[in-house]
């Protein structure tokens, strides 16, 4: 799974030509875009980030992908670090509280939860650049030496 999700998406883009800085720049966006605090909604920011910002498109989708799970890790933290922060008042997040106030009153509902949705993107934005340099300044090294390491096999 650590092959085919990791590896080799990168180590085609650098066969390929692309830059191991370039590669580690789509890598960091990627895993940070993955965690953007509303799920289902990450394939529009990749591409909405990542078009403009001429990011490596394969390796942003995937490591947006193969952040999911840490997103779903994630999400609460935020919520609640972004009610905190931003002086919201808390609400549950409890799914059948959530699905019994949606079929209640689904203008309520958006307003009341779209606050909490709103201060945990406040602290996505807030961590966003510190989040983005420690992921690519750990990575590109590490991507550098897989790009030496496939410049060698190739040349011998």
């Amino acid at each position: 799974m650590w092959r085919r999700w990791v590896y080799e998406p990168i180590r085609l883009q650098l066969t390929q030509g692309t830059s191991p800085h370039k590669i580690a720049q789509a890598f960091a966006f990627g895993i940070t875009i993955g965690i953007f605090p509303i799920i289902g909604s990450t394939t529009l920011l990749s591409l909405a980030i990542g078009v403009p910002l001429k990011l490596n498109q394969p390796v942003l989708q995937a490591f947006k992908t193969v952040a999911t799970p840490l997103q779903w890790a994630l999400i609460l933290g935020f919520y609640r670090i972004g009610e905190w922060a931003f002086h919201i008042e808390p609400v549950s997040l409890s799914i059948p509280v959530m699905i019994e106030e949606f079929a209640a009153a689904p203008g309520p509902f958006f307003a009341k939860y779209g606050i909490t949705a709103l201060g945990g993107i406040g602290v996505w934005i807030i961590a966003l650049p510190f989040m983005l340099a420690a992921i690519h300044f750990s990575t590109r090294p590490l991507i550098e030496a897989m790009a030496r390491r496939i410049r060698r096999t190739r040349d011998v």
